[in-house]
């Protein structure tokens, strides 16, 4: 065999570490100055885009740069503020997302600088417009490689990398001690995957999988476990993916087998297979047949059921007041910028403040479905009190037909800390779920449970 035919016979390359690094800038590029939402920017990219051709391998690298630069961002533009004494050039647009996801390998990913920062000086060179930068750039990021570490390590990291917008609303609620500890630095940390088992046999799951079990009723992995569609047991349908805070929200309806349920703004389908795994007739509502797609698929491969209805939730309506509703209500998202760390970048106090009014109303909306005695949920994934605390308080004080049922901590693993004052649950991303384990990190909830008048 020539060697022309053994180079023909070999695998496939990886694809160059430059169109990888490129495809992260722009990616980044898009979330900085476009406020596009990575989820949505990943998955175009990994099914049309660029990232199509892209291993698993560099698939993942392609993930992980993009999330430690946003993560990361605040101390990173600190660094680069700092170095750039003449301030920054006139086509920084073009050249600040290669710089901060060079110095994202560089400082928190372990990747050999020189390859970082050639690779940066490439892509710079490449723009057109940016072009005459590459001497700077090389000049930067190899001063990034030298003093960065020694800097990095005397930054007020928390404080840094979080926008002043969101910093002020959670010390103005949480004080700054709980806001640093329990929020902030939270969501600096890579977060572990929870899965919720379709059967609940959680000691079986996590010892197949090598997990760990949480007294939520989760599966926590603890090591690294790669694409999670080649985990034993997800083509089975055995489990789906879903936070250990994520999954309190349907267990607060108590015991709903045989009973008829709504869940509202039901994609892509978490709650709903609880539910019906926990023999509830549940009717899923979303807005979205997009997202809805994505419920559809998640029923099929679990073998569960639900009634699917596409349609608007402030004007869903029965033929007659069911049991129970299950609220999620579309919100701001805050709660889970562990695990989407564009999040403070893509969303604006002005959002909230539209979100409220949309949340106060299907609050109505769901109460008004249910029969006397029956059970509403109410729950956000936010941190922010304005679509939490102060939702269910102005919908109480305003009239509501409904009253608190308080929640008892034995219904949420023990998580005392989690209670509120008035009975609602308020789950932090630093929360310790198990102190003798030393298991921490939720996404941050907020969740009320509410009787029918």
């Amino acid at each position: 065999m020539s060697m022309h035919q053994r180079r023909r016979a070999s695998p496939i390359p990886q694809a160059d570490g430059l169109l990888v690094r490129r495809e992260a800038a722009r990616l980044l590029s898009a979330v900085m100055f476009k406020q596009q939402p990575l989820d949505d920017l990943l998955d175009d990219s990994l099914a049309r885009g660029q990232g199509a051709g892209f291993s698993p391998r560099d698939r993942a690298l392609l993930r992980a740069i993009v999330a430690v630069a946003l993560r990361r961002r605040g101390q990173i533009e600190a660094l680069l503020n700092g170095f750039l004494t003449r301030g920054r050039p006139k086509h920084d647009q073009q050249a600040l997302p290669v710089w901060i996801t060079a110095a994202a390998q560089i400082l928190f990913m372990r990747v050999p600088s020189h390859a970082a920062i050639d690779t940066a000086v490439t892509l710079i060179g490449q723009n057109k417009a940016a072009a005459y930068l590459k001497g700077l750039t090389n000049a930067m990021l190899r001063r990034i490689a030298r003093e960065g570490p020694d800097l990095i390590s005397t930054q007020d990291a928390a404080r840094l990398n979080t926008p002043d917008w969101l910093w002020g609303s959670w010390v103005s609620h949480y004080g700054e001690a709980r806001t640093r500890s329990d929020i902030a630095s939270a969501h600096l940390i890579e977060p572990a995957l929870d899965l919720t088992p379709r059967d609940g046999n959680t000691a079986e799951l996590a010892g197949r999988l090598g997990g760990i079990t949480l007294p939520t009723g989760s599966v926590r992995l603890s090591e690294s476990h790669g694409r999670i569609e080649d985990l034993e047991g997800f083509a089975a349908g055995e489990w789906w993916v879903q936070d250990a805070a994520a999954s309190l929200p349907a267990r607060l309806l108590r015991d709903v087998r045989g009973k008829h349920v709504i869940d509202l703004c039901a994609a892509p389908g978490g709650k709903t297979m609880q539910l019906a795994a926990a023999g509830a007739k549940v009717t899923a509502v979303d807005i979205s047949e997009a997202r809805l797609g994505r419920l559809r698929g998640n029923l099929a491969r679990t073998g569960l059921s639900a009634e699917i209805v596409c349609a608007n939730a402030e004007d869903f309506a029965t033929g007659g007041p069911v049991d129970a509703v299950l609220l999620d209500a579309p919100c701001s998202a805050t709660g889970t910028i562990r695990r989407h760390p564009d999040i403070p970048y893509t969303k604006s106090r002005e959002q909230i403040t539209a979100l409220t009014k949309l949340q106060s109303a299907l609050l109505r909306r769901a109460v008004s479905l249910v029969k006397p005695g029956g059970i509403i949920v109410y729950c956000t994934c936010s941190l922010e009190p304005e679509e939490g605390e102060q939702i269910i308080e102005a919908a109480l004080a305003d009239g509501l037909p409904a009253e608190r049922a308080a929640i008892g901590a034995e219904e949420i693993g023990g998580l005392a800390q989690a209670l509120t004052g008035s009975g609602d649950v308020r789950t932090l991303p630093g929360m310790t779920i198990d102190e003798d384990r030393g298991l921490r990190g939720l996404d941050g909830f907020y969740i009320c449970r509410l009787v029918r008048q």
